[in-house]
């Protein structure tokens, strides 16, 4: 009589399954979706650049007049520790770039927010200014560093990519 009950048993497991996969193709076969949609959720980040230009002891900058391409991704700004703004885009090409700036040291707050880059000791000038060029391995960074906050353009896009953010970036 044992061998009998295992038997019922993996069987009815067996037919469970059977069960299962079949709801499962038909769920998916009747609910719409579109696999040709981008997953990027795109954000407007407007409300919060405005209220991070009035609460920020800095000019908090954003870029204007990117080219068609550029994604705006994530947004941030905590007025607590540091002072923080963060703005995350996604390149033409889907490499991300990130603006931060903050109040904090820029000693410990650049590899915080670079994945840990380090100063390359080499500048490079964009859009008139003197920017410092720092890499890591998984990010790269250009650094300026103002009276009372650090402005850091870093992310996995190629430099020419964090120049040409760097480049477009206003605090007007």
């Amino acid at each position: 009589m044992a061998s009998e009950r295992g038997k019922q048993t993996i069987r009815d497991m067996f037919l469970s399954m059977v069960l299962i996969v079949a709801a499962a193709g038909v769920i998916y076969l009747f609910i719409p979706h579109d696999d040709k949609a981008d997953p990027v959720q795109t954000v407007d980040y407007r409300v919060e650049l405005a209220t991070a230009r009035r609460a920020a002891p800095y000019p908090v900058a954003a870029p204007a007049g990117l080219p068609a391409g550029w994604k705006p991704t994530s947004v941030s700004y905590d007025g607590a520790e540091g002072s923080s703004w963060h703005l995350g885009f996604l390149d033409p090409d889907g490499h991300y770039v990130a603006v931060e700036q903050s109040t904090a040291p820029a000693k410990s707050y650049v590899p915080e927010v670079s994945q840990s880059a380090e100063d390359t000791g080499r500048t490079e000038t964009v859009a008139g200014r003197e920017w410092q060029y720092w890499k890591g391995g998984k990010y790269g960074a250009l650094v300026l560093r103002s009276e009372g906050s650090t402005t850091v353009v870093t992310g996995s896009a190629p430099a020419k990519r964090l120049a040409e953010m760097a480049a477009a970036l206003t605090t007007s």
